[in-house]
C-alpha cells in the first residue's frame, strides 16, 4: 500500500506560526527520505491552530528540499480562487518542478462563513461552473467565448495531475467523469468513504494522467511504541477535535492542557471520533489503516499526525514508515 503524508501546518501551545511553518521543513525532508509517495498541504483560513492557508506557498518553498516525493495542495478551496489564476499558479509550480506536483481540488471553502465573505468565495452551482472553467482555460475548450483568446502563461507546460477532494461524497461523480483522482477526508468526515468511491469509480473516464481510478483516503494517526503512550499523544488532537466541532479555535493543546480540559485516558473514544482516529502501537496501527483502506476501497492512504511534540509527530511517521516497510533510507 502506499502511504502519503497530510501536513496542516498545526500551531501548538507555546509556540507559534512562524514555529509551525519552520517545522514543514523538516516533515518534509523526513517523508522525502521516508518514502512517503507525496505530501499535501491543506488550505484552510481563519483557523488559529492551522498555518496552512496558502498551499501553492508551501510547495514553492519546500519542494526544491525534497528529491522524490511528490508535493501538491490538499488542496486548493476552489471557491476562494479565479481558475486562471490557479492554472497559472499550478502550471508554474509544474514548470519549476515537473512530474513532482499534485493539484488536489476542493469545493467547499474551508473556512467560516464571515471569513469565506472576506475572501469573496462562491458557493453552490458556482463552484461546477469554476471547475469547467479552469478545465477550459487548460485544455482551450472556450470555443467562441471571449476567455478563449486569452494566452494562459507559462505556456508549454500543462497542469499537474487533478484529483478532486470530497467528504461527503459530492465531488466523486464529477472526479470519475473528469478522468481526475479522487481523495476522500476520513481524517474528518464522519460519513463512509466507500458509497462515495464506489460512486467516483463506477463514473470514471481514463484520461492521460489518470489511465485507471485512483483513490486516496485521508486518516488521522498517531503512533507510538506503546498503546499507552500513543493514547497520550493523542490527548491533544482528541480536545482539538472537540473544540473545533462546538466552533472554538487555537493552538494544540499538550497533553497535559487535554488533562485539565478534562480528557482521561479511561475514557474511551467513542463515536464518530472513534473511527476518525488510528491510535496506537505500529501493529495496531498497520492493521487499522489497512482494514480503514479495504473498507474503502482505497489505493493509498494519507495520514495526518496532529500531536503537540513535534519531535513525537514525526517519530510517528517513522515508526509508520517501518510498519509498512516504506523503501526509503533510514532517516
Amino acid at each position: 500500500m502506499r502511504l502519503s503524508v497530510l501536513d496542516v501546518v498545526p500551531v501548538t501551545s507555546g509556540s507559534t506560526a512562524a514555529d509551525a511553518l519552520a517545522r514543514a521543513a523538516d516533515l518534509a525532508r523526513l517523508a522525502d527520505a521516508l518514502g512517503y509517495e507525496r505530501l499535501w498541504f491543506a488550505e484552510h483560513h481563519g483557523m488559529g491552530g492551522i498555518a496552512s492557508s496558502s498551499p501553492e506557498l508551501l510547495i514553492a518553498h519546500l519542494a526544491p528540499l525534497t528529491e522524490r516525493v511528490r508535493i501538491g495542495a490538499g488542496g486548493v478551496m476552489l471557491p476562494n480562487h479565479t481558475p486562471l489564476q490557479v492554472v497559472e499558479r499550478y502550471r508554474t509550480l509544474e514548470a519549476l518542478h515537473p512530474g513532482r506536483i499534485d493539484l488536489g481540488i476542493g469545493r467547499a471553502a474551508g473556512t467560516n462563513p464571515l471569513t469565506a465573505q472576506a475572501l469573496r468565495s462562491v458557493s453552490g452551482e458556482h463552484v461546477t461552473h469554476l471547475m469547467a472553467e479552469l478545465l477550459a482555460f487548460e485544455t482551450g475548450g472556450f470555443g467562441d467565448h471571449p476567455f478563449g483568446r486569452i494566452g494562459v502563461t507559462p505556456e508549454g507546460v500543462g497542469l499537474p495531475p487533478i484529483w478532486m477532494l470530497g467528504s461527503s461524497g459530492g465531488s466523486a461523480q464529477m472526479a470519475g467523469e473528469m478522468g481526475a483522482g479522487y481523495a476522500f477526508a476520513g481524517h474528518f468526515s464522519p460519513t463512509p468513504a466507500a458509497p462515495a468511491v464506489a460512486a467516483y469509480r463506477a463514473a470514471f473516464t481514463p484520461s492521460a494522467d489518470f489511465p485507471e481510478s485512483q483513490v486516496i483516503l485521508a486518516a488521522s494517526v498517531v503512533c507510538a511504541e506503546t498503546e499507552a503512550e500513543a493514547r497520550r499523544l493523542a490527548s491533544s488532537v482528541e480536545v482539538l477535535f472537540q473544540r473545533m466541532r462546538t466552533g472554538q479555535t487555537g493552538p494544540v493543546p499538550s497533553p497535559a492542557e487535554a488533562v485539565a480540559a478534562g480528557w482521561s485516558p479511561d475514557v474511551p473514544l467513542v463515536g464518530p471520533m472513534a473511527d476518525q482516529l488510528i491510535v496506537g502501537t505500529p501493529e495496531t496501527v498497520r492493521e487499522r489503516v489497512e482494514a480503514a483502506a479495504r473498507a474503502a476501497d482505497a489505493d493509498e492512504v494519507m495520514v495526518m499526525t496532529i500531536v503537540h511534540d513535534p519531535e513525537a509527530r514525526l517519530h510517528s511517521y517513522r515508526l509508520l514508515a517501518e510498519a509498512f516497510a516504506l523503501d526509503g533510507v533510514a532517516a
